[in-house]
């Protein structure tokens, strides 16, 4: 009899810590997907795509559309502000730029120019998970500032 009363204690005790711990779960958060940070796992968790989203054309032609699009505004130019709009969006299943916003914000005008050239972006190749296509939020920064205190990474040159 005694034995039994420890364990239905500690049953009791069981189930009391699961209800508190299901009383705080937080909010289930949106993927996040950064540049580079995208990698083959093992065992994938539910929410992560299998095989991330992708620019038709890779780096290199997302890299051209963004030099062809972004006009650097004139006041911007004028004020010589340079520097990155962080802009995030969801990649919906069809592979198109849905809900973009800005992140981290570099000056009115820029900001509204980093917005109207992902509105004007193509369909990527949408994120998979277990071979069925998937939302998915994206952050991409949007580059500005005079061609002669830009930076551009290089990407790095396959060797036969």
């Amino acid at each position: 009899m005694k034995h039994l009363f420890f364990i239905f204690l500690a049953l009791g005790l069981t189930l009391d810590l699961a209800a508190q711990a299901q009383q705080t779960a937080p909010a289930k958060q949106p993927i996040v997907l950064k540049p580079g940070r995208m990698q083959a796992q093992a065992r994938p968790a539910a929410n992560r795509p299998d095989v991330p989203p992708q620019y038709v054309g890779g780096a290199q032609a997302l890299s051209s559309f963004f030099q062809e699009n972004v006009k650097y505004p004139e006041a911007a130019r004028v004020n010589k502000v340079t520097g990155t709009v962080l802009t995030s969006f969801t990649i919906e299943p069809d592979g198109r730029v849905a809900n973009p916003t800005v992140v981290k914000s570099l000056s009115p005008e820029c900001d509204a120019e980093a917005l109207r050239v992902l509105t004007l972006m193509p369909a990527w190749k949408p994120a998979t998970r277990k071979g069925q296509p998937v939302a998915i939020q994206v952050q991409l920064p949007v580059p500005f500032g005079d061609t002669s205190t830009l930076k551009v990474e290089k990407g790095k040159t396959k060797f036969e």
